[in-house]
């Protein structure tokens, strides 16, 4: 079978795994489990080529990423990434966009869902291509309650007739593109493919799932998905241990102050006589970030990879050469546990600034801001700072993979 294609939603945030970022990069084992996933496809041996939708801004990083695990874990694989939408029927919306195939079969398949195998796949496909829709599923083993707004029972269906719905869900191209053509002309919130084919009321069969293949949703899972991982690939035996890695890296930088200079620090433009000298904007405080970044990962200095004897880098935006390096380590599958900067002067005061920079510096490295921290302090009126010539600035960076 090479008639099927695989698209991968996998833009959310992913909010109850309480990581911080798009938990299809969080890792397992050292692996993000996007990487994960997208080896267990290759081993199906039924996947023609694979079509990754991750939010706007991580089109690039997740390009990155992917291709630093392609050779070990999915060397046989073509994949494309491209942006997803704010929901996830937004993100397959975009993905069948950039497939011009319309004959054989499409199987969407959550990023979070790594354990499939191909057995269920198997199941699925063969199922897909006797009803032209199927999806994976297995016997919920709980009672189930229908709960009213007060929390009293309303009624307890019969727990025979109900299934907990998985992916992959596999449809014929042209059906899956008729549907989502369908939901654009009738909006709808929907939860699964299933369901848009459904609004068409074309009939949609399930196939055995497994039970093992969980969606990696909460702090437990994570757990879960390390043991089911150490017990299938023996990665906890004493020679091939993989424990998490924990960094801290260490920036410092100084620029001179100067008339009709903007003086621009962790991106927020603070109103003052006089700005920083430097051939970009000269944000001291985001240099020093950058520098304790790469040095927790261990992969240099700004000055490597921003060099100010390069005139494309005159005047930069320090905030997005900030986004950059922050994506550097995400290919690198580094997690940002927090930061902490000081900057250090004697004028202007800072004070009312510090919750401005604090949200900006939080949502270029796409972290919570309870992560962020900065501090102003002066020198006393000692030495260059003190003396108003100049600003200095401090950042620690705690990283982990």
């Amino acid at each position: 079978m090479n008639n099927l294609i695989a698209i991968i939603p996998a833009a959310g945030i992913g909010k109850r795994l309480e990581q911080g970022i798009n938990k299809a990069f969080v890792q397992i084992a050292g692996v993000p489990i996007l990487v994960h996933c997208l080896k267990m496809l290759e081993g199906t041996s039924m996947i023609k080529k694979v079509v990754i939708a991750v939010a706007p801004g991580e089109v690039e990083d997740a390009r990155r990423m992917l291709g630093k695990f392609q050779k070990e874990y999915f060397p046989s694989m073509l994949f494309t990434v491209v942006a997803g939408g704010n929901e996830r029927q937004d993100s397959v919306a975009n993905a069948l966009a950039v497939i011009s195939e319309n004959e054989g079969y499409i199987a969407v398949h959550d990023a979070a869902r790594p354990f499939a195998g191909k057995e269920v796949f198997l199941r699925v496909m063969e199922t897909a291509e006797k009803y032209s829709a199927a999806v994976a599923a297995v016997p919920v083993k709980d009672t189930i309650k229908m709960v009213g707004e007060a929390g009293e029972i309303l009624v307890t269906p019969d727990r025979g007739l109900l299934h907990a719905v998985q992916t992959p869900q596999i449809f014929e191209i042209g059906l899956l593109k008729k549907a989502y053509t369908y939901l654009r002309e009738h909006p709808a919130k929907v939860t699964d493919d299933a369901s848009v084919v459904e609004l068409l009321g074309k009939k949609v069969v399930i196939a055995m799932g497994r039970y093992e293949n969980i969606k990696i949703t909460t702090p437990e899972d994570l757990v879960f998905a390390e043991f089911f991982l150490a017990g299938k690939e023996d990665i906890m035996k004493t020679d091939n241990l993989n424990m998490p890695q924990f960094r801290t890296g260490i920036g410092f930088d100084v620029h001179k102050l100067e008339q009709s200079r903007r003086l621009v620090l962790c991106g927020i433009e603070v109103p003052y006589e006089k700005g920083l000298l430097g051939h970009s904007d000269a944000d001291v405080s985001l240099h020093a970030l950058m520098d304790a970044l790469l040095g927790g990962a261990a992969l240099g200095d700004i000055g490597r990879y921003f060099p100010d004897t390069d005139e494309h880098f005159k005047g930069a935006d320090s905030a997005e050469l900030t986004k950059q390096v922050a994506g550097m380590l995400q290919a690198e599958g580094w997690h940002i546990n927090n930061i902490d900067i000081t900057i250090i002067a004697e004028q202007p005061k800072l004070a009312g600034y510090i919750a401005a920079m604090r949200n900006s510096v939080a949502q270029m490295l796409k972290i919570s801001t309870d992560c962020v921290s900065i501090k102003a302090t002066t020198t006393e009126k000692l030495g260059f700072t003190g003396r108003g010539e100049g600003i200095a600035a401090t950042a620690v960076a705690s990283l982990m993979k």
